[in-house]
């Protein structure tokens, strides 16, 4: 069973950063696929970066030169750096894992984190 346990939110003023981290668990795939999404009070959820096995990343346009996403295979644990936040930004931010490819038609994401709170000051 995998599980997935997220860490790193908080707050912060605009313009600062955070790392936000998560630890995966009970992964045996070769192949997968993990991703940040992010979901503001009222709104849908919205993916904000994914990451293969192989590691090659995307990113939403938003975030796109101020988000980075990683994963340190040893630690398993996946990471986003954040930098230049925004107000827009302030979302419960969600971790999550799929044992399949990441660019093609393999459906939703299977597994999901608790989320943590970041939340950003203007």
């Amino acid at each position: 069973q995998v599980q997935l346990v997220e860490s790193g939110g908080g707050s912060v003023q605009a313009g600062g950063s955070l790392r936000l981290s998560c630890a995966v668990f009970g992964v045996t795939y070769s192949i997968y696929c993990m991703g940040w999404f992010r979901q503001a009070p009222g709104k849908e959820r919205e993916e904000v970066a994914r990451i293969s096995d192989y590691g090659r990343t995307s990113y939403v346009d938003s975030v796109k030169g101020r988000f980075t996403i990683s994963q340190d295979n040893a630690k398993n644990t996946l990471y986003l750096q954040m930098n230049s936040l925004k107000p827009e930004g302030t979302a419960m931010y969600y971790c999550a894992f799929r044992p399949t490819g990441c660019w093609g038609d393999y459906g939703a994401f299977n597994y999901w984190g608790q989320g943590t709170q970041v939340t950003v000051s203007s």
